[in-house]
Parts: C-alpha cells; structure tokens; sequence
C-alpha cells in the first residue's frame, strides 16, 4: 500500500504550486475501505483503489460544453463477515479480487447533462492479486490475518462496458446553492451486469458550479472555479449478475458461491471541495443487501478522493 501514500505525497507537494493557465488535465487517486467509517466492520467490500488521469479533448457539437478522455488503473477487494477463520461453511460472501484497466469519455453539456462512456479490461480471481494486498496492508498496520482466501472466485476475465447519463431537473427553477439531477447508469460484462437509476442533489457552502465545471461527475478539468458542497444521492439498483459473488458465467469451479439478491437500495452522500489545483474529497457510501446468507446484511464504506488539475 505504499504506492498510494507516495501518490498522495507527491500531489501535496503539487498543491503548493499555483497556475494561471487553464487546467487541461487532471490527475488523482480514489481509495475506498470501511474503515474510512468504522474501525470495527471490515466485510464485503473492504478495500479498493483507483489511479486515474483524464483530460479535455476537442469535440465540434454547439450543444457540448467540454469533452474528457480518462484513463485509470484500480483494484477492488470483497470478503465475508468473519475473515478470522477458514472454515467456508461461515462465509456469508465469498472473497473476490477484481484488478482491471480502463479507458472511457464523458461528455458534459451546455444544458448540464452529462454522458459518460467507459470501458474496462482485466482479471477476477488470484490474477488480481487481491489475496496478496490485503494481507500486506494488514501486516502494514498491524491487523489481524486473513483466512480463508484459498476459498477465493476463481479467475475470470473481466470485459466491462459502463455508461452514466445525468439530467438536471427543474433547470428554471434551482437556486445558486441547490440544484437536482437524475441519474441513471448501466454496466454489461463478465463481472458486473446491472442497473441504478435515482436522485442527485448538490447543497453548496457557497454558490454551486455548472456541472460541466464541477467535480461531481469529473467536470473539473478546463475550468478555474472553486467548489464547496455537500451532496446526497440515493438509488435503487437491479443486479442481474455479479461474478465476485456468483463465479466465472463460463464456469462453475469457484468453492465458495451466493445467489443474488437483485433489487437494492444503494445511497451515497458526501463533501466534495475544490481550490486552485486541488481536489478533494470524501464519501459515505451504503449499499443493500446484495445476496441470500442468514448473515449477511446491508453494509457501509468510505471514499476518499485527491486529485490535482495540470
């Protein structure tokens, strides 16, 4: 886990510089773990993180505002309840290492809309390398060990298509510091195929930023503004296929597997600040139960961003 601690060193040092120009690209890191909102549930999705850079690209529509292509590189990692014993008889959730690459495009309007496009190449299972992470970071901090991976997804190759699109509602009627969007996203692939759709409302601590210029979906690039806010956004999201908790769909060799539970209720909420170059920040995300087991419950994580506009 080192490598995130550097990267988050070296965008500190960054922020101590300022710039006139227009930013042109950005930069940034994403970690997610539980532990962000207790150091007492460590289950389900327990640690992920995200390296990304983006920037604007030239688009020839009178009705878009700016165009963005991004880059990234990230890792999730899912385990049970009880990850202090081998025994897979107790395991309400099976451990999961999901590693990918991705490339995708978002287009941000005149009318605030937004349509993001994104694609991921990758692996679930030991390729990923999800075993490996967590017991370094837990040896790092002094956790205690991990059993039970050997019962872990098997490998599977991870093809992902995602797509966002945002729409802001009552546009004559919002105010400088509150405004609501609808959102609606889908995903198609051999890890993930599902859908959310639901509500997003921005709450600013000082006036609000257009969306095409504001870091709610990655608008920051190619604007000067600064942001302050708070945000709620909940969802009801349908799972037609989760292959970290139902195995490979071209096998059945993964020793530890769950059926869906398909219809959720997913919320997120969260401040998000923008100065000069910097980015930054935090998320409280809750997601529903996601599977049949006597043990397994609705559950909470945190995110934290940093980012840095060149």
């Amino acid at each position: 886990m080192s490598i995130k601690y550097s990267f988050i060193a070296v965008l500190l040092l960054l922020s101590c510089h300022s710039f006139s120009q227009r930013k042109n690209a950005e930069i940034g890191i994403i970690t997610d773990n539980d532990l962000y909102t207790s150091s007492k549930y460590d289950m389900y999705y327990t640690n992920g993180l995200e390296l990304f850079y983006k920037r604007l690209i030239p688009n020839s529509s009178d009705k878009i505002q700016k165009q963005t292509i991004e880059f990234k590189v990230g890792q999730y990692i899912y385990t049970p309840r009880f990850i202090n014993t081998p025994e897979k008889e107790i395991m309400d959730r099976p451990y999961a290492g999901y590693l990918f690459g991705e490339v995708g495009s978002s287009l941000f309007y005149k009318n605030e809309s937004v349509l993001k496009v994104d694609f991921r190449l990758g692996y679930l299972g030991p390729n990923s390398f999800g075993r490996e992470t967590q017991n370094s970071f837990h040896d790092l901090v002094g956790y205690k060990q991990v059993f039970g991976w050997e019962f872990q997804i098997q490998n599977a190759l991870a093809l992902q298509a995602h797509a966002v699109y945002s729409k802001k509602m009552f546009p004559n009627r919002s105010s400088d510091f509150v405004d609501l969007h609808f959102k609606s996203e889908a995903s198609v692939g051999t890890i993930f195929t599902g859908a959310s759709t639901g509500l997003v409302s921005r709450i600013g601590f000082k006036k609000l930023a257009p969306i095409y210029d504001s870091n709610l979906y990655g608008g920051a690039v190619g604007s000067s503004v600064s942001e302050f806010y708070f945000y709620i956004a909940p969802s009801i999201n349908y799972q037609v296929y989760d292959a970290t908790i139902q195995g490979s769909l071209f096998n059945n060799n993964s020793p530890v597997t769950f059926k869906l539970v398909p219809w959720r209720f997913n919320g997120e909420a969260g401040f998000k600040y923008r100065k000069n170059n910097l980015n930054l920040s935090y998320i409280f995300m809750y997601r529903g139960r996601e599977l049949h087991h006597p043990t397994n419950s609705g559950y909470f994580y945190g995110s934290i961003g940093l980012s840095y506009l060149l």
